[in-house]
């Protein structure tokens, strides 16, 4: 999976949200961690939810299971907004 290109990642103050370019209205998602911007950097490569939780695991210390629901829940939200490419 990955970033449609068309989706651009904005960092403002504490949120972070995804916002497409070829579309006035907002579609994207918006989080206040840091936690959605360093998923969505990960997919602006193709990649797999495997190899985003490990690249997360390695980045970010949390209980088990907190990252794999935090990417999980990205995901979800980047898939109802049509932003993900899904090979």
């Amino acid at each position: 999976m990955k970033l449609k290109p068309f989706f651009i990642l904005h960092n403002a103050s504490d949120e972070t949200f995804v916002v497409s370019t070829s579309s006035p209205e907002f579609l994207g998602a918006a989080e206040e961690n840091k936690t959605l911007g360093a998923i969505v950097g990960l997919l602006r490569e193709e990649t797999t939810r495997e190899q985003v939780i490990d690249r997360m695991k390695d980045r970010f210390e949390a209980p088990e299971g907190v990252i794999e629901k935090d990417v999980d829940g990205v995901i979800l939200q980047l898939q109802r907004a049509g932003a993900l490419e899904m090979a």
